[in-house]
């Protein structure tokens, strides 16, 4: 039996709308997604799965972050000034329920800026309070202009 599993996040694109982090960890679990709009481009992480319920307004956020790249994808983009600070922002729309097995408690995810070569339309490096990871959601959030 294989010490390593892999798991394709919606790989025929019929899961409807989803929002995911992935938070890294050594877990012999790697996820994998196809990101940058139309670039198709193909990632793949090791950690474990978090689904996430995100508000509308905060998917409204990232979409908009993404429309000026008209669908294909925002790798290698420099990030600076007003477009970084809005990325920011929508990232941190974003709340990270975080549980110690008692309770739970919401968290604001941060763009993980030491990461940021590896941003991308529906690939983002986040810090969670479990440790860094991937944002990732459903290419179909993002609507192409």
């Amino acid at each position: 039996m294989p010490s390593s599993r892999f798991v394709f996040i919606d790989p025929d694109g019929t899961g409807g709308d989803w929002t995911h982090v992935v938070v890294e960890a050594p877990t012999g679990v790697f996820y994998q997604q196809e990101y940058g709009g139309t670039s198709g481009q193909q990632g793949q992480v090791e950690g474990y799965l978090v689904p996430m319920s995100v508000e509308s307004g905060a998917m409204d956020a990232l979409s908009a972050v993404f429309e000026p790249f008209r669908g294909g994808g925002a790798g290698g983009h420099a990030w600076a000034g007003a477009e970084l600070d809005a990325l920011r922002e929508a990232v941190g729309a974003v709340r990270f329920w975080s549980c110690d097995g008692a309770s739970d408690t919401p968290h604001p995810l941060r763009l993980d800026e030491a990461r940021m070569p590896e941003a991308d339309e529906a690939w983002l490096p986040v810090q969670t309070p479990e440790g860094p990871g991937l944002l990732v959601w459903s290419p179909r959030r993002v609507k192409p202009m």
